[in-house]
């Protein structure tokens, strides 16, 4: 079988493998395509998960998309078409909404998942053949809690503060609200490295999930509470005489204000706040202080709030006050989650922002970016709104008429998923490119049949800042074509100036030109390099650079060098229980499934693992309602109804519920979520919101694609 080395299409471990393609005139039974990990990859190490050793099977799902689809009206059925017509009408349409109601009558909805080649395209088609402001991606319910207190604390939002593998040589790490167990499951390895080591793992988590279940020591606060207890782990930082007062005095900022704020998070009050025992919080802080070497991580469930991007900072805090960050083995970071999710933030298809992580407002960034595409700068948009929002104001009196989305199954995966579909419905145009009939596409007026990860070529930037190669392994069904094809396509149907290269490797060289001078400079990488050696850390500035895996010792990239602390307050989740609604709901992610769902769904072993929806509670609540496990349940927040499987499990708190939020139809965790938004990141608040279970009158449903 020929060899192809690339990456797993999933998580932000971008995980490395190769692709073997039976050779001509194997038997008809053999698999067209086997998976094989590679031990030449840091971040896996030689491991995969169940997702990684089955990902080959997407590439032959039964309900693949292999021609365009369109509908004649709206209420007439998805039919197949030619891409001329399917094209031709898309940029029809665009062109008559643009001349009657203004450019931002139209707008583009990316993902996290896109390579960074197609990211970049993605935000210069909206900014240049559109001439929208109106383009944002589903990365903002990803990262972006994060990467705003990343900014604003140290100048700089990348992920990991050095290699993955530094993990393995920490003497402690803290991991507030993830559950790399079953989330990213090779990246545990780095942490049993550390522990066999003789470190401790400190997990934050009101489940005790798979990650918690191998801990040293499991913190679970009400969710809801994470400010709380981090504000509460650096007082006793402070009153126990544990923080690294040279390290304060020499490389950061604003420490006092940080000081007296959390004065008043004596361990007793963050108990009664969080549920967290006193001995439990202060064996947290001796563990993190005693160390060496120590990271304090953050995932989704510390983020994913309408506070997060301060409860991020929160932890921030207490990493700088115990002199982490800027230290080699040592530092804060956020765990990435989708596939691209660090690259697809940084090249231009967020709403505020250009590439190289300029910001879209900033004349001068404004003005580099629009010599490389050959156009005015005053003829940029300005920035536009953030994702929910974007896709709130679908089909209303001042928004969009018009979205085309690229990488993303919102009628899953965002918040208050009716309303979505709602705003959806009053579109006069949805153009979705996937390569199967997603919920979303399902809803399209026009479905464009695209290649997906092992038929294209591209670059992924992984968790840790490392730029990576994505190889073509075999070429698309016919009749299917490239993002970057559709878009260069569409381009010229419209006109649009400037060079509009479809070849991945043209694109990239276009990035790095655009990238040159920005906080995620890439103009020193290139696929050669990036061969040669097995990824390149950006920021890269020249191609005689190194590479910065630790971009943080020497200084910081704030005006001054040095680091910030911001003073925070816990102020509990927007949607407290009641009479009404007396129970917790949080949302995450299981072993087998992905997201959406809208992939590991179509892999039967994945499906047969998590066939479909359930709710997990612990046995006295499910005691209080007369609920047993196996039984069919319906929960209810303020905004709808799904129905689950009772899982009765002493893994979660009495007061809270989980559900993930992988399944479509009547099972949609989102169904339930509050769309409140944090003020910064606008970032809703998936993780936490009121709920109450009633057994349910007929059987729960069983999972559909």
């Amino acid at each position: 079988m020929i060899g192809t080395p690339t990456h797993c299409p999933y998580c932000a471990l971008q995980c490395g493998m190769t692709l073997r393609l039976a050779a001509p005139g194997a038997p008809p039974a053999s698999p067209p395509v086997e998976v094989a990990p590679r031990d030449d990859v840091p971040a896996n190490q030689g491991g995969l998960c169940r997702k990684g050793w089955t990902s080959a099977e997407l590439l032959t799902v039964p309900d693949r998309l292999t021609a365009p689809l369109m509908r004649a009206g709206r209420d007439a059925p998805l039919e197949p078409c030619t891409w001329d017509e399917a094209l031709d009408r898309v940029a029809g349409e665009l062109r008559g909404l643009r001349s009657a109601h203004g450019p931002d009558a139209v707008a583009v909805f990316g993902g996290g998942s896109l390579t960074n080649e197609k990211a970049y395209t993605l935000g210069k088609f909206a900014r240049v053949a559109l001439g929208t402001s109106q383009i944002d991606y589903n990365g903002r319910f990803c990262m972006s809690s994060a990467a705003a207190a990343g900014g604003r604390a140290f100048g700089m939002d990348r992920g990991l503060p050095g290699p993955v593998t530094d993990l393995a040589e920490s003497g402690a790490v803290l991991l507030a609200g993830g559950n790399v167990a079953e989330t990213m499951p090779p990246f545990m390895r780095h942490l049993t490295t550390m522990r066999d080591r003789g470190g401790a793992l400190v997990v934050v988590d009101p489940r005790r999930s798979a990650t918690a279940r191998q801990a040293d020591l499991h913190l679970q606060p009400l969710p809801g509470t994470d400010l709380a207890l981090a504000n509460g782990l650096l007082h006793l930082v402070l009153a126990e005489n544990l923080a690294d007062h040279a390290y304060i005095a020499a490389r950061t900022t604003g420490f006092d204000a940080v000081r007296t704020a959390v004065n008043s998070y004596w361990p007793d009050r963050v108990e009664r706040i969080t549920g967290v025992p006193v001995p439990e919080m202060r064996e947290a802080v001796r563990l993190l202080a005693g160390a060496e070497r120590a990271h304090v991580l953050t995932g989704r469930g510390a983020e994913q709030h309408a506070h997060g991007t301060d409860t991020v900072t929160a932890f921030i805090n207490l990493a700088l006050a115990l002199g982490l960050p800027g230290r080699a083995g040592s530092g804060y970071g956020c765990l990435t989650g989708q596939g691209n999710g660090q690259g697809g933030r940084e090249h231009g298809q967020k709403a505020d922002q250009l590439p190289g992580y300029r910001r879209i407002d900033d004349p001068a960034a404004r003005e580099h970016v629009a010599r490389v595409w050959g156009v005015d700068p005053d003829s940029l948009p300005g920035p536009g709104r953030s994702a929910h929002e974007l896709l709130s104001a679908l089909g209303g009196p001042a928004g969009p008429r018009a979205l085309l989305l690229f990488g993303s199954n919102p009628v899953v995966s965002a918040p208050d998923a009716a309303a979505v579909e709602e705003r959806l419905a009053a579109l006069d145009l949805l153009v979705v490119a996937d390569f199967v009939p997603s919920e979303t596409a399902a809803r399209a007026d026009v479905v464009l049949p695209a290649a997906q990860w092992a038929e294209e070529s591209g670059t992924m930037t992984n968790l840790e800042g490392r730029v990576l190669r994505r190889r073509r392994a075999l070429a698309p069904p016919d009749g299917v074509r490239t993002d970057l094809a559709v878009l260069a396509d569409l381009a010229r149907r419209l006109d649009a100036p400037g060079d509009w290269p479809d070849d991945p490797a043209e694109v990239f060289a276009e990035l790095r030109r655009a990238s040159a001078g920005g906080p995620a400079d890439y103009s020193g990488i290139d696929y050669g390099r990036i061969e040669r050696e097995g990824g390149v850390f950006w920021p890269c500035p020249s191609p005689d650079h190194p590479g910065t895996p630790r971009p943080f010792l020497d200084r910081f990239p704030t005006p001054d060098g040095r680091a910030r602390f911001v003073p925070v307050g816990h102020r509990g989740p927007e949607e407290e229980v009641d009479a009404d609604y007396p129970v917790y709901l949080t949302t995450g992610r299981v072993l087998a499934h992905y997201q959406s769902g809208a992939q590991t769904r179509r892999v039967p072993a994945l499906a047969e693992a998590e066939p479909g929806p359930f709710v997990e509670l612990h046995p006295d609540l499910a005691g209080r309602l007369g609920v047993e496990d196996g039984d069919a349940v319906r929960v209810r927040s303020r905004r709808g109804a799904v129905l689950a499987t009772a899982r009765l499990t002493e893994a979660v708190r009495a007061d809270t519920v989980f559900m993930p939020f992988h399944w479509a139809g009547e099972g949609r965790a989102n169904l339930l979520t509050n769309p409140a938004l944090d003020p910064v990141s606008r970032m809703p608040e998936f993780k936490v919101c009121a709920v109450r279970l009633e057994p349910a009158a007929r059987p729960a449903p069983v999972s559909v694609f």
